[in-house]
């Protein structure tokens, strides 16, 4: 099967998660659908003197001493295992085809950092060289695996068997959705009949909270902490930073029919636009946005009144909030005041690289079950923002094309269009 460009159309025939809502698809979505919240006070570490003590960590998969690349590594794993699983392609540690995975930056952390402090020399001297010959000395394997920008990557890929090298890639918090891109492109070139896409992000830690604390993008909320993400209300007042990881099989439509698979969903539209008006602004007319959706939209074939449900960023900043619904409306006109519009981040929080992934699946899922999950925490609507959110409580209503957005840092932006099968 073609799509209107003449492209293989690709399907999703499997698909794996690991939220702050429980391990498993089935857990997350059943949380969510329940506008259940996965935000709690952070445990795993002292919070004494921090603005912000609030997170959708994941500590069911925590273990003592890990680092946030641990951690990471064991939630793309669990979440790449149950898309493989149950997409029923190839055998355990053999899957046919490349991944693409979407992970933050791979760095020491600041224990590490300190240990080698304070193994250096106590002498004058350039601060790099004492670093150097302090690690030499350690001489730590531990250290330097977890120094590679390839780590997480080459473990997941050393345990699910995926083909050719493992791609790390980030484009902040739009990294999920881009891994999806790259698969999707990678199966309409003909360089493959199938790939494996995953987003995963566990960097709930103090150096994260503090980064993001001094760019004033979290919330200083802290109680109650299921209630502090407020996407589209007028009191929102910052994001809430959480974990997550997610894994999508991709499959040419007609191979995956033809080994008799699951047709999930359909990627038909995915597009991407850079902004390059500041560091962590959006561009005050919203141009980079509002052009990553249209172009989505054609992608897809479709206008934007086929559209029946928007799967927000909605990150619950001030800022962000704004734009997208700024960008939306200069999309879709009058229409989006009557399309439901929702943030799956009022309850999971913002799982940073991994939530264009994350996201995708409960697109999916609304699909599939023909429920769209709340914007809970919906009190104080925003005059500003006249949307239809799905306030509070999750609707039955079906719906078969959804735009997915993602929107980060930087002026990285990219959105999905899923649809129901058939293509």
């Amino acid at each position: 099967m073609k799509d209107h460009r003449g492209r293989p159309v690709v399907a999703v025939t499997g698909y794996g998660m690991v939220s702050s809502l429980g391990q498993g698809v089935a857990d997350s979505w059943a949380g969510l659908t329940a506008g259940r919240s996965g935000i709690k006070k952070i445990t795993r570490f002292p919070t004494e003197h921090m603005r912000t003590v609030i997170a959708g960590a994941i500590d069911y998969l925590w273990q003592d001493d890990d680092t946030a690349m641990d951690i990471t590594t064991r939630a793309a794993i669990l979440a790449a295992e149950e898309a493989i699983a149950g997409a029923g392609i190839g055998t355990p540690g053999d899957f046919p085809g490349p991944m693409y995975a979407a992970l933050p930056p791979a760095e020491l952390e600041w224990p590490y950092r300190r240990q080698l402090f304070d193994g250096a020399q106590p002498i004058d001297g350039d601060a790099y060289d004492r670093m150097i010959a302090a690690a030499r000395r350690k001489n730590d394997d531990y250290g330097f695996k977890h120094a590679l920008l390839g780590f997480i990557a080459e473990g997941i890929a050393e345990k699910i068997g995926t083909r050719g090298a493992p791609i790390s890639l980030t484009t902040a918090c739009a990294s999920g959705a881009t891994a999806i891109q790259l698969g999707v492109e990678a199966i309409r070139r003909g360089d493959t009949d199938a790939a494996i896409s995953i987003g995963a992000d566990c960097s709930v830690n103090p150096e994260m909270m503090i980064r993001f604390g001094l760019l004033s993008a979290l919330s200083g909320t802290n109680e109650p902490p299921q209630e502090v993400s407020r996407p589209f209300a007028k009191d929102r007042d910052g994001f809430v930073i959480a974990e997550g990881a997610a894994a999508l099989v991709l499959e040419n439509y007609d191979t995956a029919v033809a080994r008799g698979a699951t047709i999930h969903a359909i990627v038909r539209g995915i597009a991407e636009k850079a902004d390059d008006f500041h560091r962590t602004r959006s561009k005050p007319d919203g141009s980079a946005i509002i052009g990553a959706i249209r172009a989505t939209v054609e992608d897809a074939g479709l206008s934007p009144d086929a559209i029946d449900y928007v799967n927000a960023h909605g990150t619950s900043t001030p800022e962000n909030d704004k734009m997208e619904a700024m960008s939306l409306e200069a999309v879709f006109g009058e229409r989006i005041r009557t399309t439901p519009v929702s943030s799956n981040k009022s309850m999971i929080g913002h799982t940073l690289t991994a939530a264009g992934a994350i996201e995708a699946i409960f697109s999916i899922k609304t699909m599939e079950d023909g429920i769209i999950p709340p914007t809970i925490n919906y009190n104080h609507p925003d005059p500003a923002i006249p949307f239809d959110v799905v306030p509070n409580v999750a609707r039955k209503q079906q719906a078969s094309a959804v735009l997915s957005n993602s929107f980060g840092f930087g002026g990285q932006n990219a959105c999905l269009v899923l649809t129901a099968e058939p293509a």
